[in-house]
């Protein structure tokens, strides 16, 4: 019910959209009802008229016949234009309403989801959503208000073919459906989990593949993809036989509303109370009727499924961000120091600090950079700069405000990162370029991307800067990509730059040459380091030296190279020439 009550206040703003689909659906209903009905009085009265020699007026049954016609065909074309359009709106509303809630997420706590399983999220489990709006709410809304017109009209020529046609209502329209939901919970809940579980499988292994063939593990990792393809198609196979048998006892229990208003009806006829017309009409309104509540039993045993994927959407909505926005006034920074005290900070279950009692100054245009072997938590700085996380202790204050007093938005504004790990976009160079500055003129790219020495490469390029770029940059190489991601930070323009691995894997003489294009956005600008390589160390102003989250050295490069550790890190030996 909790779930129900969520997805509802979802769906409030298209309450408009909701209603007119309600309404629309209630008059296709009531005219295809309407349509069979009256047609059974009319046969019927012009069959006795015929017999008793006596006129009658047939022009108004027939306009009313004509009438319902028309509007059952025009009612179903406007159900579906109108259900269609609420439908696409709604879903568009809840990816957006998803992706807000799952943007503070990044990339912190998205860490605990694989990407696969986000995916499905915001696929699949969103599509799923669309059930509760066309198979759950309007047909309950439509089969309630139906089920007490029905008997109502029904008890105005006797009340116990109204009794008999609300309690076989109510046996095909609450009895059947609740029988569906719980035959039908553990289905479909394993429907959309295992789903998710193959998507995320797919995904590891197109994105692996290689590795599988290398190891030989690709028949290993097929046959798990068979058996949960064989989970899906059993959960399937188990709905669609349950699908059948609701539908089959909705038939039944129309059949015998049928044949109850007859046997029940013609006594009335003998004594003179109904009419033969009213009785045919009594008895095709009782089949008819059913229409109202044959949707239900597939509504309501699809609605574990619903509730299972809206569970899973409400898991990371619920999700705290592990930098909460702050809720006071919003703070600008007047100047670009960077000042870091005694910070302390701790992976949740991890068993020892990523950094401890770390603290450094860096002022607007000086250059810091950080060493020290994997885990000693240069990364997690990062992270902590640019307000992924918060630090459990200590403080860091951008032109003398706290980060945790600044917005991220306003925070990341000042910042540009370049990391070892390139993100390019499966678009082209330009568009690539121009996520850091989207209204950038094509000089200004152009302008960019020479200083970044990249912008000869482009130019011979058959496209040029309209040249697809692939997934991940893979029609790049690295040292490309690389560039390619300078010239976004040129573009950025931020006072602050921090800089992770930029040349990490490259060859001598493309690292040269990428340094120096480096040397180029460090101009006028504070700028942040993390490298091991003694090329970018020797125009650092400081660096520091971290061992498992403490500073154990701190210097100039040429002052470090007479330590113990700073030497080792950068592969130096007493034989090794400064």
């Amino acid at each position: 019910m909790k779930e129900l009550l969520r997805l509802w206040q979802l769906f409030k703003p298209y309450r408009h959209w909701i209603g007119a689909g309600y309404l629309i659906a209630f008059i296709t209903l009531l005219a295809n009802v309407t349509l069979l009905a009256i047609s059974g009085w009319f046969i019927t009265a012009m069959a006795v008229a015929g017999v008793g020699g006596v006129a009658m007026n047939y022009f108004t049954p027939a306009t009313l016949i004509r009438a319902s016609a028309v509007a059952r065909t025009g009612g179903r074309y406007l159900e579906r234009l109108v259900s269609h359009e609420a439908t696409l709106r709604q879903l568009s509303g809840l990816r957006l309403w998803f992706y807000s809630h799952l943007e503070p997420l990044a990339p912190a706590r998205l860490q605990e989801f694989h990407s696969g399983d986000l995916l499905s999220r915001i696929r699949a489990d969103i599509d799923a959503l669309d059930n509760f709006y066309v198979r759950v709410l309007i047909p309950v809304l439509v089969a309630i208000s139906a089920t007490l017109g029905f008997f109502v009209f029904t008890a105005v020529y006797d009340l116990r073919l109204a009794l008999s046609l609300l309690l076989l209502l109510l046996l095909a329209g609450v009895a059947l459906p609740t029988a569906s939901r719980h035959l039908g919970r553990t289905p479909g809940r394993q429907l959309v989990e295992t789903e998710a579980q193959l998507r995320q499988t797919v995904i590891d292994g197109t994105q692996g593949l290689s590795e599988l063939l290398v190891f030989g593990a690709a028949d290993t990792h097929a046959r798990r993809l068979d058996a949960l393809s064989a989970e899906l198609i059993d959960a399937q196979d188990r709905m669609s036989r349950l699908a059948g048998l609701a539908q089959g006892g909705v038939g039944l229990c129309a059949n015998l509303a049928l044949w109850l208003a007859i046997w029940l009806g013609l006594p009335l006829l003998q004594q003179g109370t109904l009419a033969p017309p009213q009785l045919a009409m009594l008895a095709l309104l009782a089949l008819a009727s059913f229409e109202a509540v044959a949707p239900l039993p597939l509504a309501f045993q699809q609605l574990e499924s619903t509730l299972t994927a809206a569970r899973r959407l409400f898991e990371i909505v619920d999700t705290t961000p592990a930098a909460p926005e702050p809720t006071g006034p919003a703070r600008h920074p007047q100047h670009f120091d960077l000042s870091v005290r005694e910070l302390h900070f701790r992976y949740p279950q991890a068993e020892r600090d990523a950094l401890s009692d770390f603290s450094f100054e860096l002022p607007a245009g000086k250059r810091l950079a950080i060493v020290g072997p994997t885990g000693s938590g240069k990364t997690t700085l990062f992270s902590l700069l640019l307000r992924f996380w918060l630090p459990d202790s200590g403080r860091i204050e951008l032109g003398g405000v706290p980060l945790n007093e600044l917005q991220g938005e306003e925070l990341r504004r000042h910042l540009a990162l370049m990391s070892q790990h390139t993100h390019l976009f499966n678009t082209s160079i330009r568009d690539n370029l121009r996520l850091a500055a989207p209204e950038a003129s094509e000089a200004t790219l152009q302008d960019a991307c020479r200083t970044a020495q990249i912008h000869d490469f482009i130019a011979a390029l058959p496209e040029g800067y309209d040249t697809w770029v692939g997934e991940t940059g893979v029609r790049l190489s690295g040292g490309q990509a690389r560039r390619i991601a300078i010239a976004r930070a040129l573009l950025k323009d931020a006072p602050i730059l921090l800089l992770d691995e930029p040349t990490e894997g490259l060859d001598g003489p493309t690292e040269q040459a990428l340094m120096q294009a480096i040397d180029q956005i460090m101009i006028g600008r504070s700028t942040l380091l993390i490298t091991h390589r003694p090329i970018a160390l020797a125009r650092m102003d400081e660096i520091l030296v971290l061992d498992q989250g403490r500073i154990a050295e701190r210097g100039s490069h040429q002052e470090l190279l007479n330590g113990s550790l700073y030497p080792r890190l950068l592969g130096f030996n007493a034989d090794t020439p400064e």
